[in-house]
């Protein structure tokens, strides 16, 4: 009765810490803005594979399958704490042994993976204390950061060790007394049978099974009240972060309200919102994330659950060329400022204490070097979207202060007056069309959508050309050599001619919503005019604005990659091409984050380069690994942050170690970064750069 009063009294204690705990943290959620939740049944597949089925964290196979083995293990061990309560409250023995075979299962299980989770934990402690591991430092990462995991990982072996040994005195006193077994224990039978417990007496048999059950229950109650102030509270956060996390493709920015209200009602006042009750004045709203009192409570949650495991940081091309940003240290510094700040919050939804995130905690030089590729995101355990989190942050240095950076400015300025970054007349985009001729030196005349409308014609597609398409000198090359297929196929499509105008991608991107949301609302105006039902387009950043954003302001089209449409054509036999025209040329194809990683196409462009039967061999990061070519979010138009490198030459140097002739790309930011990067190495003798679309064009039969 002695023991079960005990136990009652360290589980009230540590379920009432805990409660205090879990309360305050709870309450710092009321300060933060909504996030909205849906789809049951996907977030269920989502958690399902993600959280329990570890599958980001066995990308990196060796170290991954070792911590999903701990988090496996630790799943079935839980059931046998549970058992240990039920036990500890009521006076029982084994209470859940009721269940036979499962119970069986259940220990055999229990068994091996503490000796399994032991030596592995061993390991990360070796690897964390005698191994240089660069994911693990950082400036974010101070003393407390290491003694917080390495205090962590020890608490996790002593409660493995106190485990199997509470395991080896329950099979040796049942063997001494003679009562049944109940369960299967395979590691704790083997130590059991080569030591020389047999010997001792029952009665101290017995105190060491006590010693050992009270060690593991009692460490189990210190480390549950231990976590909520650790970087492992992702053992009770990561399912429910994966659950709640975004399902949208990451390419996908969040759509914000309150500027499409200022935008319609510029565009439209009639049909804008309604205003205030007069007498009412409307509090005006903060455009993008100042302080933890903007961020949304998913925000909180993802930087309650961050491990500090560094992937995000590892895999960002920022960061690896030896610039300031950290995607780990942007989620570390929201949850170390509502730490800092929230008490206040809690009082007076007014307080102040003179300080920010933005300023503070993270430095618009950290903002400005992210190329919003997304590689932290892809690689992040849990589903912690940084770039959405950054953009924010942009979102309110443009909006709030006009603190871009000055070259950003003149791209807002130029997209806003000319339709396009670059200082064009937009009565020039049709320039690159003129003098085009097919292989045989007819003249093609590129068909143009208000001239197809006059007659009463509807094209299938829009051929969206993009600001690139139509302006920059060498990807104009590649529109020509895209419309030499199209008019080779026969396809029926036309383009926007003088009423295209800037996607807006970069603005969103670089912060600015207000120009991104009046450029979109703009164009679907003219793009429904002209009843548009399929778009394609070379460019993957406008591929994803239209595919995954423009829906959220009412304009819906089916969009589709330049290299989607060629292989659609060439698994169909609409085009041939010649095998000889690249045979024995070794090509190397860049993934564009915004075709790849954004949005998960991977195989259409092998595919397409796997018909012109060259040799083609992958550079070592590629895939939904690939490096980014640094022109994202912005940076194709502004100077690069201090650091040790620039990105471009980062990657192009991935692709010189690969002893290929050509680098394919499919995007005109990564052409412009790839073919910067070749003449920097001095290798246009020896490397060149060609779209796709270019060399399919120059093996069609």
């Amino acid at each position: 009765m002695l023991k079960q009063i005990l136990f009652a009294v360290a589980l009230a204690i540590t379920l009432g810490i805990f409660a205090f705990t879990i309360i305050r943290i709870v309450n710092y959620f009321r300060l933060t803005k909504s996030f909205p939740v849906g789809n049951w049944g996907k977030r269920i597949s989502l958690m399902l594979k993600v959280a329990f089925g570890q599958t980001k964290i066995l990308r990196k196979p060796v170290i991954g399958f070792m911590h999903a083995l701990v988090w496996w293990g630790f799943l079935v061990i839980l059931v046998g704490s549970i058992e240990m309560v039920i036990d500890g409250l009521f006076g029982t023995e084994r209470a859940l042994s009721f269940l036979g075979p499962v119970y069986d299962a259940i220990t055999v299980l229990a068994d091996l993976f503490a000796l399994v989770i032991g030596i592995v934990i061993l390991a990360f402690l070796i690897r964390r204390i005698f191994m240089h591991i660069r994911r693990f430092t950082g400036i974010e990462m101070k003393h407390t950061s290491h003694a917080d995991a390495n205090f962590a990982l020890t608490l996790i072996l002593l409660l493995m060790v106190s485990l199997v040994g509470m395991n080896v005195f329950y099979l040796v006193g049942a063997r001494m007394s003679g009562e049944e077994i109940k369960g299967v224990f395979i590691t704790s039978k083997v130590i059991a049978d080569i030591s020389a417990l047999n010997h001792l007496p029952a009665s101290t048999v017995h105190t060491w099974h006590e010693i050992f059950w009270w060690s593991h229950i009692l460490l189990i109650f210190i480390f549950a009240n231990v976590l909520p102030y650790s970087k492992h509270f992702h053992v009770f956060m990561s399912v429910p972060n994966v659950f709640l996390s975004r399902l949208e493709p990451l390419g996908y920015l969040p759509n914000m309200e309150n500027v499409t209200k200022e935008v319609k009602l510029m565009m439209d006042p009639a049909t804008a919102y309604a205003p205030a009750p007069e007498g009412q004045a409307e509090a005006p709203a903060r455009f993008g994330v100042l302080d933890v009192e903007d961020i949304t409570w998913k925000n909180y949650l993802d930087s309650l659950t961050c491990t500090e495991c560094g992937r995000c940081t590892a895999s960002c091309p920022a960061n690896i060329t030896g610039k300031r940003l950290s995607p780990r240290k942007i989620i570390m510094d929201v949850r170390a400022r509502m730490k800092e700040k929230g008490p206040g919050l809690i009082r007076d939804r007014a307080y102040s204490d003179k300080k920010s995130l933005i300023g503070d905690y993270i430095t618009a030089e950290e903002l400005w070097a992210c190329t919003t590729c997304n590689a932290c995101a892809r690689e992040c355990p849990v589903n912690i979207n940084h770039p959405s989190l950054i953009v924010d942050m942009r979102r309110y240095l443009v909006m709030e202060q006009a603190a871009g950076p000055g070259e950003l400015n003149a791209v807002f300025t130029n997209i806003e007056n000319n339709g396009a970054p670059w200082q064009f007349s937009p009565e020039d985009r049709l320039l690159w069309a003129n003098d085009l001729n097919d292989s045989q030196n007819n003249p093609i005349q590129v068909p143009v959508m208000a001239d197809l409308a006059a007659k009463g014609k509807k094209p299938e597609y829009l051929f969206w050309v993009g600001s690139a398409g139509a302006f920059d000198d060498r990807y104009r090359k590649v529109t020509r050599e895209f419309v030499k297929i199209l008019h080779h196929l026969g396809t029926n499509y036309a383009v926007l001619g003088v009423e295209e105008t800037d996607s807006g991608d970069v603005a969103r991107r670089a912060g600015n919503e207000m120009l991104f949301q009046m450029q979109a609302l703009m164009l679907i105006q003219i793009l429904k005019g002209y009843e548009v039902q399929k778009i394609i387009t070379c460019d993957p950043h406008d591929y994803n604005t239209f595919k995954n954003e423009y829906p959220d302001l009412g304009g819906r089209f089916e969009v589709i990659h330049h290299t989607q449409f060629l292989v659609d054509t060439i698994r169909a036999g609409k085009l041939q091409l010649n095998s000889g025209s690249w045979k024995n040329t070794k090509i190397t194809y860049h993934d564009p984050c915004y075709l790849g990683r954004a949005n998960g196409e991977y195989a259409a462009p092998r595919e397409v380069l796997a018909a012109l039967s060259a040799t083609n061999v992958e550079m070592a990061r590629c895939k939904s690994f690939a490096l980014c070519c640094g022109a994202g979010g912005g940076q194709m138009f502004k100077e690069a942050e201090k650091g040790d490198k620039e990105v471009f030459i980062e990657r192009i140097e991935d692709a010189m170690a690969t002893g290929a002739g050509i680098v394919a790309t499919a995007c005109p930011f990564c052409m412009t970064m790839m073919t910067d990067g070749i003449k920097y190495k001095n290798r246009e003798e020896t490397m060149k750069n060609y779209d796709i679309a270019e060399l399919v064009a120059m093996a069609m039969k």
